[in-house]
């Protein structure tokens, strides 16, 4: 079956004016829609087909440029609509609010690190929370399309809050400001489904 481009469960202007309603309908129905018309032709009559984006992504040959790239692009998105979802954002608290305590000292402290692997992504990229076993959290970042699911990326876990830096992500609204854009990042995080998430990968 066909990966599909997700519906957002919230208008295009919803997060106005953090991210503004034109970067979000390019992004959406444009990058990334494209990135999952993409996929379904490079999978499509191999043994790929069927299986998860989990399961492409965590078994991926790297070498496979169409998949990494276009399945990269597919899942990423997919998380970051989720993690700036509008509806009930809630706060950082409970399990995961102990969790960034131990591994950070604060939730400032956190979100100060998270913004440094963002702002110092050279080119093109994304900036990754992480969750290991037994419920350790980490931050890295990734060039391109690339993730912490992805073998070999030197950056692992199951990643529950990612930020995009590609400059298709912002530009429109920021242009060359991407610290400008990190720091409104964090007025629109969902801290529910982020809680969520690391309920679930822990």
């Amino acid at each position: 079956m066909a990966f599909k481009l997700p519906e957002l469960g919230y208008a295009y202007d919803a997060l106005e004016p953090n991210i503004d309603a034109r970067t979000m309908e390019i992004h959406h129905t444009k990058h990334h829609n494209g990135y999952t018309t993409k996929l379904n032709a490079a999978i499509e009559g191999t043994d790929l087909e069927g299986k998860s984006i989990e399961e492409i992504l965590k078994g991926l040959d790297m070498s496979n440029t169409g998949v990494r790239n276009n399945g990269g692009g597919y899942w990423n998105h997919c998380l970051f609509w989720e993690n700036i979802n509008p509806n009930d954002r809630g706060r950082l608290s409970g399990e995961l609010l102990d969790a960034v305590n131990d591994a950070f000292g604060s939730k400032e402290d956190m979100m100060d690190q998270f913004s440094k692997a963002a702002a110092t992504r050279f080119g093109s990229g994304w900036a990754w929370l992480c969750v290991h076993e037994g419920g350790k959290l980490d931050i890295c970042s990734t060039p391109n399309q690339d993730n912490p699911l992805m073998p070999g990326v030197g950056c692992g876990g199951t990643p529950i809050l990612g930020l995009d830096v590609w400059e298709h992500a912002y530009y429109l609204n920021y242009q060359n400001r991407r610290p400008d854009y990190i720091g409104a990042f964090w007025k629109i995080v969902n801290w529910n489904d982020i809680e969520a998430k690391y309920a679930a990968a822990k």
